[in-house]
Order: C-alpha cells, then structure tokens, then sequence
C-alpha cells in the first residue's frame, strides 16, 4: 500500500530502458519486449516504451512524466553502482523522496564481498540505498536490488536491473507476484488468425479502416517471419457490460468471414506445427529434396519427428525456365528412398532480382504440382520460398 494509504488497480505501464548503451546502439534492448509481452498478457495495456541515456534529468523527467499517465511504471537499467547509473536518484527525485542506506541491504552487500575474502569497494554502498516508499527487492545473481516503490498516487513504480539474466528472475520471482497481490490488468482476450498467400496491406484494405482504427476490440496486422497475423484482442468489460471475450468474438467473426480463404490457423501455431498436425492425422511421414534453398526447409520444419530424411543440393546459377519435368521424379524418388508416405521436391531458381520456386508432392492421394514467385531475392527470397513449400505442402495433405 502507497505511504498515503491509495490503491489502484494497475490496468496501464510504461516501460523505461534506462542506459546510453541503449541510446547510442551499443546495446540491443531484449528486456522491454518481455516485459511488454508479460503484462499484455495479464491485461495491462502499455502506453510507451522508451529508452534513455544516462541523464539525471532526462531519466528524472521521463520518471516523472511516466507517473502521471500510468499505474505502473518499470524501469530496467541504471541499478549500478557508478556515478552514471541514475535510476534510483531519478525516481526519488520524481517523488520528492531522499536516498538513504539500508543496514541490512548494506550488510547484504559487504557479506557478497567478504565470502570472497575482498573489501567492498565503498563506491558500491549506493547499491544499498533506499527511499521510505521502497521495498527491495532480492538479487541473488547481482549486486544491484530492485526496488518495488509504493508512489503516493496508488500506483507503482519497479527499478529493475538490466543484465537479462538478473532482470528474468527478479521479474518473475519477486516482482510479479507482489503485482498480482496488488491487483494486476484486467480480464483479457486475444484471438489471433495467421494468414497465407496474402500481403499485410491487401489485409489492411479488407478488413478497412474503420475496423483497424475502432480501438476496442483491437484489430492489428503484423507482418512476420512465417506469416501475416491479425490479433484480435480486448480488456475488461465495456460501458455497456460487454465482457472482453464477447467484443473479441463479435469482431474475430467478421476478420474470419472477410479472410477465410487465407487463414491456415490461429493462435501462435507454426507452419512445422500445422503441417505436422496434417500428417499426424494420416499417419504419414515426410521427406525432403530441396534445390538452390540453402537449406531452408529444413530449417523451418527443425527436428520434427514425422521429418525422415531432408536433402539439400544447390541450385541453379541461370535464369528460372519453364522446365521442371523432372521435379515431381524427385518428390517420388525421395519418398521411395526414406519409406515414407509424402515425398516433396522443392527448386528454386533466379528469375531478374526474384526466385522461381518449383514444389512437387507426391503422395498416396496423389501428386501435386505447384509454381510460385518471391517478391525478393537473397536470403530472404529462399526464407520465402520455405514458407511457400509449407504453405502448398499444407494445402495438399488438406484436399
């Protein structure tokens, strides 16, 4: 509970990823995306994600601007214990708050250095401050507390350290269940359809603009690696009494009827998921032969169990022809050789700046034969021409 005795309930965040590294590129930020992730997923709706260098009145601002639009405010970063790290300073300063050393954060700190048969530098002492409105949280893997600060207004800040690999546990172990106890998000849900043979601004002009700007439910496209996502999703329940479940399903209704004809499934399925779930229902298995792909099939099918034998073989150099006769040869030939049910040969060819993609099915339902085009070459294109593989290997087992 704050020092004035306010609650709220944390339906909204922001997220500041405190450190120059960040701001110049020295540094990927990874530690905002999950977070992000984690309190989407409890119904917490984040507002802004920023990163900062290390300023005290820049990281002070952001603190305190944060504060007055959001619930919840999580920093990561700016826990050490040079001059440059900045976050504790900030968020007192935000609140009007004076740093102190903790006895027991500090006898904490000096037992980490004499297990060690060292003095602890006395420049590592501010890792052992404290504000009144802050409870420390645990770091077995770090010499950096967090901190879980109670703010005036109800809601809550949390100073998070940066390395990933004491910010996860922190995260999960101290700082997540103390949120939930104090009311985290709110009833939450998300339907999400992954679409093929179709690009995200053809998606865009189906759906149109009024669906993609409504707000609630929400309705996004994503383009991804695999494939072209819309999620719909939506929190609590509305004006009018309308659970989140309810809107989410009203408004998925209508993205299934204007996108049938390209939706292959839902949720975070995977095409090794879905091609795999096609063949498990026959009892089938598969094997491979892939010409100028550099691999990619086999990269995106992994070590799937029902996966009996990939080939890989490089491609041609010249321009794409209309000649793959021998290409359904090689889907039998392979599927012979591995004993397998489902054999599939797979060509990729140049064509200008663009791969010609050749795929072959033999089957016991019969063969299939399929042409298609990249919008792009390189690596890229090949990755493409994976996805195509699936995409039509897909559609085959389906008939």
């Amino acid at each position: 509970m704050s020092s004035t005795g306010l609650t709220r309930q944390l339906r909204t965040a922001e997220l500041l990823s405190i450190g120059s590294e960040l701001t110049v590129g020295e540094t990927r930020d990874t530690n905002a995306g999950e977070l992000a992730a984690a309190l989407t997923r409890e119904g917490v709706t984040v507002g802004r994600i920023v990163a900062l260098p290390d300023r005290l009145d820049i990281v002070t601002e952001a603190f305190t601007a944060a504060f007055s639009r959001a619930d919840l405010v999580i920093s990561t970063g700016g826990l050490g214990p040079t001059p440059d790290d900045l976050t504790r300073e900030s968020i007192a300063a935000a609140l009007g708050e004076t740093v102190e050393v903790d006895p027991e954060l500090e006898a904490w700190l000096r037992g980490r250095w004499d297990r060690r048969g060292l003095p602890m530098p006395e420049i590592n002492l501010k890792q052992a401050w404290r504000i009144p409105s802050c409870e420390p949280l645990p770091n077995p893997n770090g010499s950096a507390p967090g901190w879980f600060v109670y703010r005036p207004d109800g809601g809550i800040a949390i100073a998070l350290p940066g390395p990933p690999r004491e910010m996860r546990p922190m995260w999960s172990d101290e700082a997540m269940p103390r949120l939930k106890g104090r009311g985290l998000g709110d009833d939450v849900a998300v339907r999400t359809f992954r679409l093929t043979g179709i690009g995200e601004s053809a998606v865009a002009e189906i759906l149109g603009e009024e669906m993609l700007r409504r707000g609630d439910p929400e309705v996004a496209t994503y383009a991804r690696l695999e494939a072209v996502d819309v999620r719909v999703s939506a929190v609590g329940t509305d004006a009018s009494g309308r659970t989140a479940s309810d809107r989410v399903e009203a408004a998925a209704a209508i993205v299934r009827d204007r996108l049938a004809d390209h939706i292959w499934a839902e949720g975070d399925t995977t095409w090794a998921d879905a091609v795999g779930s096609r063949l498990s229902e026959r009892g089938w298995r598969l094997a491979v032969e892939e010409i100028g792909t550099a691999g990619q099939v086999a990269a995106l099918f992994g070590e799937a169990p029902w996966l009996a034998l990939s080939r890989v073989r490089p491609g041609p150099t010249t321009q794409a022809t209309a000649d793959d006769d021998g290409l359904p040869a090689r889907a039998v030939a392979i599927r012979e050789e591995a004993g397998v049910e489902v054999g599939v040969g797979v060509r990729v060819r140049p064509r200008g700046s663009e791969f010609a993609v050749s795929i072959a099915v033999a089957s016991p339902s019969g063969d299939r034969q399929r042409t298609h085009a990249t919008y792009i070459g390189g690596a890229m294109g090949r990755s493409q021409s994976a996805l195509l593989t699936a995409a039509t290997l897909f559609e085959v087992l389906g008939e």
